[in-house]
């Protein structure tokens, strides 16, 4: 394979008869970032920015395609899959895409990465990806873990990732949904994408590989952040995508241990990753500073607009969509935990962006509401973000990773309880949204407020504090809380009309309990 030190790109003698390519072009394997990233931009994928970054664009798929997922029906998982959440492809089917797969990358150059994905090598994941863009393969590289030089020799994987980018399928005659399809075949132990540029789709189907393994070997997956602090006290951040996983884990007086996916095991938890995929949608290098230094020469920017002139990326436009992205690997935060692994949690957070401006910005929560909270994964769409979102909207999904839960949600949420039980973790709500009014009439939490509600758990300035319940939606929450004023602990003095307060914070506990209600 190509990717020894000398880096010179040219073609590798890797075999592609196993992948059921005949023919391929010439195979780039294990490029090392700097010749990927000239590939990229030789190849016109992308351009290089002023801060040494890739940019490249997605064209008209800028997230994912959850509705184009499918998970191959089986006889070993049949019985196991939630197939209420899963959309079910048959094995003929299957078997003749990835005859079209490979035929359509055939006389193709291709790109191969060989890594691993879990920190811990207990439960490590081999895995090999192959794309026909350079820039998806440096991505791969950015995300997933690296082995040793030495581990390249003979590599072996036991998952193969396909990622065909510009093949679109036939809905008509390929038993597909649309031109875009994911599919996971744990049989054949494949995972094969197509008719989509969104990077973010390679990383999102093995973690629902993951999904399923992990919890067979009595290990919990978990769609989290974790970092830790000095005495190695391990924090978990829950949260859907644009609640605050990436940017409140990066905080520069505690050791990142992984920005979005984590098992936790009987030692402890460890990254599934070995990068970091940040939104970057309004980044500024005072918000948000280890994120905006990570930005430099081997990242990729995904859909962020760049001026052709300056090269200079514009983190405030949603030109291409507000889903804006930045990958690259864990080790460009500069107080990172290399290892990936860290304790048992001493605090969890559950991380919502509530748009109705109801919630507080920090409770504790009871175990019953722990698990309640974990199987609804409420966060908010907001007007805008969506075609036809008019008003905030909530989005519940189950255990904060409904597109890549492949087993039933209880199976998880009884893994969390267990866990929570076994160790004595405490489990906190925290509303990064919408303060004073609902989206469009009050304001976004403030950053320095979160950071300030977190630090006082992760450093026990709230034991001595006195809790108070929420008169609605029944929470503890701090009666005071150092950097905070009182008011923004209770969001109903915030806002100017309180009763439009009672109007949106009933309906929303309604919409709550009325999704609570298919969990019991």
């Amino acid at each position: 394979m190509d990717g020894s030190p000398t880096g010179s790109g040219e073609p590798a003698s890797l075999d592609a008869r196993p992948l059921g390519i005949a023919h391929p072009g010439r195979m780039f394997a294990n490029l090392p970032p700097a010749t990927l990233t000239e590939h990229a931009v030789r190849r016109g994928e992308g351009l290089l920015t002023d801060l040494g970054a890739l940019a490249a664009l997605t064209g008209l798929r800028t997230g994912r395609s959850p509705k184009d997922k499918f998970t191959v029906r089986e006889p070993s998982v049949v019985d196991q899959i939630d197939w209420t959440a899963n959309q079910p492809m048959a094995p003929a089917v299957f078997a003749r895409l990835c005859d079209l797969v490979r035929a359509y990358l055939q006389n193709r150059d291709l790109y191969v990465f060989d890594g691993y994905a879990c920190a811990d090598r207990r439960h490590q994941l081999s895995l090999r990806v192959v794309t026909e863009k350079a820039w998806h393969n440096l991505f791969a590289r950015c995300l997933f873990r690296h082995p040793d030089p030495a581990e390249l020799s003979g590599f072996v994987p036991e998952w193969t990732v396909l990622h065909a980018a510009d093949f679109h399928a036939d809905p008509a005659v390929d038993g597909t949904r649309t031109e875009v399809v994911v599919a996971i075949s744990f049989e054949h132990q494949l995972v094969v994408v197509g008719g989509t540029h969104y990077a973010g789709e390679i990383k999102k189907a093995i973690f629902s590989v993951l999904n399923y393994l992990l919890p067979q070997r009595g290990v919990f997956p978990m769609h989290c952040s974790a970092n830790q602090g000095k005495g190695g006290d391990t924090a978990l951040f829950f949260g859907l995508s644009g609640t605050g996983k990436t940017t409140l884990s990066a905080d520069p007086e505690r050791q990142l241990i992984g920005d979005d996916e984590h098992g936790w095991g009987d030692d402890g938890v460890f990254n599934i990753e070995g990068g970091c995929y940040a939104k970057t949608i309004r980044l500024s290098p005072v918000g948000e500073p280890q994120i905006w230094n990570a930005i430099r020469f081997g990242c990729v920017l995904e859909n962020v607009p760049v001026d052709p002139v300056t090269r200079r990326p514009d983190f405030a436009s949603q030109q291409h969509t507000e889903n804006t992205r930045a990958a690259y690997p864990v080790e460009f935060i500069p107080n990172c935990e290399l290892s990936g692994v860290g304790g048992h949690p001493r605090n969890i957070f559950f991380l919502t962006c509530d748009a109705f401006g109801v919630l507080p910005p920090l409770a504790r929560l009871t175990p019953e509401q722990v698990v309640d909270y974990f199987l609804c994964g409420y966060t908010a769409k907001v007007a805008g973000t969506e075609t036809g979102v008019y008003e905030p909207t909530p989005d519940f999904s189950t255990c904060f990773a409904k597109p890549f839960l492949p087993l039933p949600p209880k199976r998880y949420a009884a893994m969390l309880r267990a866990k929570l039980e076994r160790h004595a973790v405490p489990v906190w709500l925290v509303n990064t949204g919408w303060t004073g009014g609902p989206y469009g009439v009050g304001t976004r939490m403030e950053l320095g407020h979160t950071r300030a509600l977190l630090k006082a758990v992760l450093t026990d300035q709230l034991a001595d504090v006195p809790f108070a319940p929420d008169p609605v939606f029944g929470l503890a929450v701090p009666v005071h809380c150092p950097g905070v004023p009182d008011r923004v602990l209770r969001p109903r003095e915030g806002w100017a009309d309180p009763a439009a307060y009672d109007y949106q914070a009933d309906r929303l506990a309604a919409m709550f309990q009325a999704e609570a209600r298919k969990y019991h």
